[in-house]
């Protein structure tokens, strides 16, 4: 196991309500990344696993019961514990979600990197046979209203939901990840980018210097959908790239062109390590979201013929 050398404490807001949210990642000697909700009294620990997802559709990864203790958001602060080695934490946190912080893993993988990582065992999910989770399996899978809401989403933002999340075997004993987006705004377009992790310092520090910072986005106009129906509170110019309406532009200034993409290499890391390890494969992702990774590793997971898990000592 590899777990911190003290505790860190992270506050902040959540990108959803708003709130002041504080949050401490404490050391662990237990296999595993669990939350515990210290504002509902006798709350389990929710484990924060692919089959422990309640919830995709807001545009993040939510662990636990939609309907009782949950945590929102998880998936930036999943990357800085993947990337820092950190297998072992229970994360005591006093609301719903993870504090948004800068809308980036950044300040997350820093703040472990200042306490100190003990140990460097990872457990390593090694996939053997691809598996592939499509856009259209979701629609098949919602009720009516919810899918009939989806098209009219897709049809009036202009955005083809024909996407797909694939793994694939790695003959790099590495996570490598190809992330596409395509949007209709100008400002984004089509861009892909690659990232690879192997374990080495070497991954790590390109992780820092190229994908760590970049942040999440969306559409002014949306914000303003999203407040009115009691989300995207805490969205703001600190910690979201907000485009402007026409698409064409940015009301604040981007780190990289392409940190769209960029910061969909985040997302895919902090939803891979929901797997419980490193996963070690070939994941490609074309117009991917949170929902197709939890489905893409559902399926991984299905038969234990797609998979070996190596406990490394």
């Amino acid at each position: 196991m590899s777990t911190l050398k003290k505790a860190v404490e992270i506050k902040g807001k959540g990108i959803h309500s708003g709130l002041p949210v504080n949050m401490v990642v404490r050391p662990s000697r237990m296999l595993g990344i669990f939350f515990q909700r210290t504002d509902i009294a006798d709350s389990d620990k929710i484990a924060a696993t692919y089959d422990n997802v309640g919830e995709t559709k807001m545009r993040n990864t939510t662990i636990g019961a939609t309907n009782g203790a949950h945590v929102q958001t998880i998936e930036h602060l999943m990357a800085a514990l993947f990337m820092a080695g950190i297998d072992s934490a229970v994360i005591e946190i006093d609301g719903a979600e993870t504090p948004i912080l800068d809308g980036s893993a950044a300040q997350f993988f820093d703040a472990f990197m200042r306490a100190g990582v003990t140990g460097a065992v990872r457990r390593k999910i090694v996939v053997k046979r691809p598996v592939i989770a499509r856009a259209a399996e979701l629609r098949r899978g919602m009720n009516i209203f919810t899918r009939a809401k989806w098209w009219l989403i897709n049809t009036v933002s202009g955005r083809k939901s024909n996407g797909y999340v694939k793994l694939m075997p790695s003959v790099d004993n590495a996570l490598e990840i190809t992330a596409t987006l395509v949007y209709p705004e100008k400002i984004i377009g089509s861009q892909t980018y690659s990232y690879s992790f192997d374990g080495t310092k070497k991954s790590v520090d390109d992780f820092v210097k190229n994908v760590a910072r970049a942040r999440t986005f969306g559409k002014f106009s949306e914000w303003e959908y999203l407040k009115a129906h009691g989300m995207g509170r805490g969205a703001d110019e600190t910690n979201v790239i907000a485009l402007n309406n026409r698409g064409d532009g940015t009301l604040n200034k981007t780190i990289w062109p392409d940190e769209f993409v960029r910061h969909k290499v985040i997302d895919a890391l902090g939803d891979m390590y929901t797997a419980g390890g490193f996963v070690v494969g070939k994941l490609e992702s074309y117009k991917g979201s949170h929902a197709l990774n939890n489905l893409v590793l559902k399926k991984l997971f299905s038969d234990a013929s797609n998979y070996d898990i190596i406990e490394s000592k």
